[in-house]
């Protein structure tokens, strides 16, 4: 009994020391304390610290993280903000289309300046008429002397109109040439209207304002409404005689008068009066006189065969300062 004791102690030290060893063992070889990998699910403490081990959930049973809302307003921001970067780059495109267009265009020199001329007019009637700025009638390429001109046949209420260069070759030519068609504000008539320059037409107003309207008055005790011309502007020879000097009528610088109509009806023509057609005559002889005070040249029935039918009138000049009254 006591044999089986003793060796029964001996017997469990073996035992513990072959566990002892064997623990030994397996710690070396990195047998003990083995763990699964852990997945961090937002837990405060780690596993070491709690001394439970943690079992990995699958991925189909695993909660996604939310990421936290954006701010909407930095958004508005950023979308208006690019619309607004768009819009300006869509608007420049015309910008730089035309000034890529303007660089492809051809340096306009005169000959193409010229070309286009000829290809295109400025909207007016017939066509015939080209930009307005080039026209020699316009005020802002005008000589001061025929602005100074066209005041005064407006202080005097001469009805005229702006006409295009006249140049018929030679002396035949008007450079600011007017259409005349009255006076007095239209109250006195021209028929038809005549085609003169403005020096020519600022003499025969003066004239009419001044000696036929008071003669009239004086003689007929009416004024008066309408004066018929024969011929103003024209390119011909004086009295159209082959070989005769230019005639005045050719610079728009003379006026022949044939008829005058009075208020009252009354016809007066300019043509050498009979025996008893003393107010006729009286009134023919004053305005015949008296128009040397506003023209160099002035010839009427009497004078020739020529001017047996009209007054003409012009503003020739000569060397001595001569007026031909006749």
């Amino acid at each position: 009994m006591s044999f089986a004791l003793s060796s029964a102690v001996p017997l469990r030290r073996l035992t513990t020391v072959f566990i002892l060893c064997t623990a030994t063992a397996l710690s070396a070889c990195g047998m003990g304390d083995v763990r699964r990998p852990q997945a961090n699910v937002g837990h405060s403490s780690s596993p070491a610290e709690s001394g439970d081990y943690i079992a990995v959930a699958p991925a189909a049973d695993m909660t996604p993280v939310t990421p936290p809302a954006p701010d909407n307003s930095l958004a508005d921001n950023s979308l208006a903000g690019e619309e607004n970067r768009i819009a300006n780059n869509e608007a420049d495109q015309p910008v730089a289309q035309a000034q890529n267009l303007a660089a492809a265009q051809p340096v306009m020199t005169e000959e193409n300046h010229a070309l286009a001329s000829r290809e295109q007019n400025y909207g007016y009637a017939g066509g015939g008429l080209r930009d307005p700025m080039a026209r020699s009638e316009s005020r802002y390429t005008m000589p001061a002397g025929e602005i100074a001109c066209r005041t005064q046949l407006k202080q005097l209420g001469v009805v005229f109109q702006e006409r295009a260069p006249i140049n018929d070759g030679g002396v035949c030519r008007i450079d600011n040439p007017l259409t005349v068609s009255g006076f007095a504000s239209g109250q006195i008539r021209l028929k038809p209207s005549a085609t003169l320059n403005c020096q020519m037409t600022l003499a025969f107003a003066r004239w009419v304002k001044g000696d036929l309207q008071p003669s009239t008055r004086l003689r007929y005790l009416s004024g008066v409404n309408t004066i018929h011309q024969a011929s103003s502007y024209s390119c011909r020879t004086m009295s159209n005689r082959p070989g005769a000097n230019m005639s005045e009528h050719s610079k728009g610088n003379a006026l022949d008068i044939a008829k005058i109509t009075l208020n009252n009806g009354t016809d007066i023509k300019v043509q050498k009066p009979g025996f008893f057609a003393f107010r006729q005559r009286g009134l023919l002889n004053n305005v015949r006189s008296d128009a040397c005070d506003y023209f160099t040249t002035v010839l009427g029935p009497g004078y020739d065969i020529f001017h047996r039918d009209h007054f003409h009138f012009d503003l020739m000049q000569r060397r001595n300062g001569h007026r031909a009254c006749r």
